[in-house]
């Protein structure tokens, strides 16, 4: 696991190469299927690109859209083993339904599908490594996918810059914080991807629970939850600040901070505001991966491996 974080700048300067062709129009929405890691970063494009109709679906289904709705879209169906029981449910669907669809995996079976019936598909590098911990890759295809040339070379040169190291200390310092206590990650709705993606972190390397919600909707219902101290004192709540976010959100993160504060509750701040949108985001996951790697270190738990998640599996067969 501390390879996979300190090589992770090198997933930006994969050069992803699309095998097939998209027919892209019409195309009016983009459908990413995909769970755990393979979905995140999908996520990410709410941040990157808010403007791009794109939903990202978690099940054994196409979305509840009307037949000419799907055949406007363009299905990506993400699994990063290429084994995923829920994609590969989907695929069928796509196939039965005649709707134009790209894959993106390691291998597996959805990469042997994708050959056999002649499917678009980017191959992800088998690094080994966990799909939590490969988001740079899945950004990558993606981008390679919706024909962004201009995105792809903006995270080519973060790779060549970012150091994944510059960021162990505070993440140590941060897995300190939380020592014995459930963080709760809380960002702008804008933000709110990262977030998430903190708190899957901590899920699955660090092996505790965590939770992840937004400003301001938070301020209208969880808040209340945290007013008597009995249970605030057992939270440690992560605040991604971002100085573009509008100043009602700041304003309402600062007055949540003492409130939550007064009640005795644990408060640590990181500003996500520093270089340009990709500098933001995988910088800011970067010490999510440090701080739940170390919160595994701290605990005596393998930060790599998810023994339930494979136990699960095995009882669904």
């Amino acid at each position: 696991m501390r390879q996979a974080i300190l090589n992770f700048p090198k997933q930006l300067l994969w050069e992803p190469q699309l095998v097939g062709e998209v027919h892209t129009r019409p195309i009016r929405r983009y459908i990413v299927i995909g769970m755990g890691g393979s979905h995140l970063g999908a996520d990410l494009m709410r941040i990157t690109h808010p403007r791009i109709p794109l939903i990202v679906h978690k099940n054994y289904s196409l979305p509840l859209l009307s037949r000419e709705e799907l055949k406007e879209s363009l299905i990506i169906l993400s699994s990063y083993s290429g084994n995923t029981e829920e994609v590969l449910h989907v695929f069928e669907q796509v196939r039965e339904n005649d709707l134009k669809c790209v894959a993106i995996t390691v291998g597996g079976k959805l990469l042997a599908l994708a050959k056999e019936h002649h499917i678009p598909y980017v191959q992800l590098p088998d690094t080994g490594i966990q799909p939590r911990m490969a988001t740079g890759f899945s950004k990558k295809a993606l981008l390679k996918i919706m024909g962004d040339e201009n995105s792809l070379q903006e995270l080519s040169s973060l790779g060549a810059i970012l150091q994944a190291g510059d960021f162990e200390e505070r993440g140590r310092e941060i897995a300190e914080e939380v020592k014995g206590l459930v963080p709760v990650v809380y960002a702008s709705e804008a933000n709110y991807p990262i977030a998430h993606n903190w708190k899957i972190k901590f899920n699955e390397t660090g092996k505790i629970p965590a939770f992840s919600n937004m400003v301001p909707e938070l301020n209208h219902n969880e808040m209340t939850s945290f007013s008597n101290p009995h249970f605030a004192k057992q939270f440690c709540f992560i605040i991604l600040k971002d100085n573009t976010d509008h100043p009602r959100i700041i304003k309402r993160m600062e007055i949540l901070k003492t409130l939550l504060a007064e009640r005795g509750a644990s408060i640590y701040d990181v500003e996500i505001s520093h270089g340009n949108v990709w500098h933001k985001i995988f910088s800011t996951l970067l010490l999510a991966d440090w701080s739940a790697y170390h919160v595994a270190q701290n605990l005596g738990h393998d930060p790599t491996e998810v023994p339930m998640v494979e136990e699960f599996k095995k009882l669904m067969y």
